[in-house]
């Protein structure tokens, strides 16, 4: 196994551990709906289970297609960041950690879907009476994952980094 694929499981690995654990604790901790201020005015913890994708996308649909559909839509991202990261260079570190945390936080939402049907969030962010939709770890790592890419391929200008090896 390469370097570059000990670096990506380990990463991921330790993500998906995090994400499962803090799940795991306000699931076993918070009543749901519950919020816990953590600084007034500005961010909670607060537990809710999103049935839909990001910011709600498909929560008004029904059950017996949103689970199979977001279940499927995740195992396909899943598959096309593992391509990506196969014809990614050896040399490629950032864009390889980028794509492990977004591999790492589509593996721990996909848990939850399969597990729950559902994902667990619970970090809210608002100001006055204007929330950001809550979220959890794996989305935090998605996130920053996708802005770490973007970066590196607006940077990249002409040179190809996921060009077949």
């Amino acid at each position: 196994m390469s370097h570059k694929w000990k670096r990506v499981g380990a990463g991921v690995s330790a993500i998906v551990v995090v994400d499962q654990l803090t799940k795991a604790i306000v699931d076993r901790t918070m009543p749901l709906h519950h919020s816990i201020p953590i600084i007034d005015g500005f961010f909670s913890l607060t537990y809710i289970r999103n049935t839909g994708a990001a910011f709600g996308i498909f929560s008004g649909s029904h059950e017996v297609f949103r689970r199979p559909f977001l279940i499927g839509v995740s195992i396909l991202a899943i598959g096309f960041i593992l391509v990506m990261l196969k014809r990614l260079r050896d040399g490629e570190t950032g864009l390889a950690t980028a794509l492990a945390f977004i591999l790492g936080g589509a593996i721990g939402n996909l848990i939850d879907r399969i597990v729950y049907g559902e994902v667990i969030d619970f970090l809210d962010v608002y100001w006055a009476h204007y929330h950001w939709p809550a979220f959890n770890v794996a989305d935090s790592f998605i996130t920053i994952g996708v802005a770490i890419t973007l970066f590196y391929l607006i940077r990249a200008k002409d040179d190809e980094p996921f060009a077949a090896n």
